[in-house]
């Protein structure tokens, strides 16, 4: 998958072309050679699927990237929502996050209490699963 992103120019010099959303020029687009072999492997999987996505008129296509842009957008505002109801739910919880983003703009809070207890839940699940793995190998 390609994209628009440029790499800065030597020593810092800005450059017409180090600005990637005035003109969608080819060019400027990168490849990502493990990204390009996941997508030659999901085509050479889903060759239906593939011409099926070739065949659509460009409009659709687009219209269809957008879509799942706005369903990516909605399930992080799902995800978030659900984690600020859990900590606003338990006060001890919400106090201890207050706590870690005092000092952060009042604005971003709520985003960085978000960020925190994502954080925390993936540390902890990592745990967990890392002791279970350890208890089976050890036949606890």
């Amino acid at each position: 998958m390609s994209t628009t992103k440029t790499k800065p120019a030597p020593n810092g010099a800005a450059t017409a072309a180090a600005t990637p959303h005035t003109s969608p020029d080819p060019s400027n687009y990168r490849i990502n050679p493990e990204v390009e072999a996941k997508i030659d492997a999901y085509i050479k999987e889903n060759p239906k699927h593939w011409a099926y996505l070739q065949s659509m008129p460009r409009e659709r296509l687009e219209r269809t990237v957008a879509l799942n842009e706005v369903r990516q957008i909605e399930r992080q505002q799902r995800m978030r929502e659900g984690i600020m109801n859990r900590i606003n739910a338990n006060p001890e919880l919400k106090q201890a996050y207050e706590v870690l983003v005092k000092n952060v703009p009042e604005e971003q809070r709520e985003e960085v209490m978000s960020q925190i207890a994502r954080q925390t839940q993936r540390a902890v699940s990592r745990s967990q699963s890392q002791q279970q793995t350890r208890g089976q190998a050890v036949g606890v």
